[in-house]
């Protein structure tokens, strides 16, 4: 298929992008930059540009015939969205709706959408299902679920075909060692413990040690990057197939702790890091662990990278590799 990838020069954008050519689909990215990273963009067809500029995207539609969209491009920072939700709102809502009125002006029916665990806020039960309350805690939350809810009516209404994946802490790097994370500012665990470890930083820095965990520090269900591209060439090829619209969770069902992520880190690394304790962030939930049978039984997932100590030894190689993330 000729697929567009909104947001494809970012960490998991590019990733996806990588694994959807290995698939034999003819891949177009279109990124603005803010985030992404231009050399994280390896083969494919490249193209600077924001979706929220609503004519360049309507006739990008039509003149690379495009039949499928996944989309990425996102503000994605909790605490900046607390401070920022206008900026938040107007970049995920705003432009995620100029997006299904482009689809619809160019009769592109199918998008996979890059959602959130955020949506769930403080989960009603541990693992999360799919028909769980969606009551967020955060405005990145906010906004996601806010298009999701657009993309359910906009499917009844006008016909487009929509699945919206639902992830939790995506991490990792590429296996075969062409991408990694690389964000500024950088505010993944995994990669700013790594950084750690190389020296960028004098300790790591741990937000809450009194939420209701075992150990104190909140629990995230890590997924690695390659298995969560896998998932969404899955979700888009199922749509080109027929599929109706639908909202998967995507994760391990396994729950690991800051701390506990920190000490896989520390053996992988072969070093001890200084940690500091600070105060919580606000808007972050003490535990998502994601329940992912939905999308294994349905479109036959299946994550095979899924060890945290995988996880973080992908991650590892990549960041020694490239102390200066792209720039080297």
């Amino acid at each position: 298929m000729n697929i567009l990838v909104t947001g494809g020069a970012g960490y998991i954008g590019s990733h996806t992008v990588k694994e959807l050519i290995k698939n034999n689909h003819h891949v177009i990215v279109l990124d603005n930059l803010s985030k992404g990273r231009r050399k994280a963009v390896l083969k494919a067809k490249f193209i600077h540009g924001d979706t929220g500029n609503k004519k360049l995207f309507t006739e990008l539609l039509k003149s690379e015939k495009i039949e499928a969209i996944i989309h990425f491009a996102a503000s994605s920072l909790v605490g900046e969205s607390m401070a920022k939700p206008a900026e938040y709102y107007r970049n995920n809502l705003v432009n995620g709706l100029s997006i299904l009125d482009a689809m619809r002006e160019a009769k592109v029916k199918c998008l996979v959408f890059s959602s959130t665990a955020a949506v769930y806020g403080e989960p009603a039960e541990i693992p999360i299902l799919e028909d769980n309350p969606t009551i967020p805690t955060n405005t990145y939350g906010a906004t996601k679920l806010a298009l999701e809810s657009a993309m359910n009516w906009y499917s009844l209404a006008y016909g487009l075909k929509c699945i919206s994946l639902r992830y939790f802490n995506a991490a990792g790097a590429d296996p075969e060692g062409e991408l990694g994370e690389d964000h500024n500012p950088e505010t993944h665990l995994i990669p700013l413990v790594l950084r750690t470890a190389l020296g960028q930083s004098p300790d790591i820095k741990i937000f809450g040690s009194d939420y209701p965990t075992p150990d104190g520090t909140c629990i995230r269900d890590y997924i690695h990057v390659t298995d969560l591209a896998a998932a969404h060439i899955l979700a888009v090829e199922a749509l080109a197939g027929g599929a109706e619209t639908n909202t998967y969770n995507l994760g391990n069902g396994l729950g690991c702790s800051v701390r506990e992520v920190i000490s896989a880190a520390e053996e992988v690394a072969g070093r001890e890091l200084n940690k500091k304790f600070t105060d919580r962030r606000p808007g972050d939930p003490a535990v998502l662990v994601a329940s992912s049978d939905k999308i294994k039984r349905e479109l036959n997932w299946k994550p095979y990278l899924n060890d945290l100590r995988t996880i973080i030894e992908t991650a590892w190689r990549w960041h020694k590799e490239h102390p200066k993330g792209y720039a080297d």
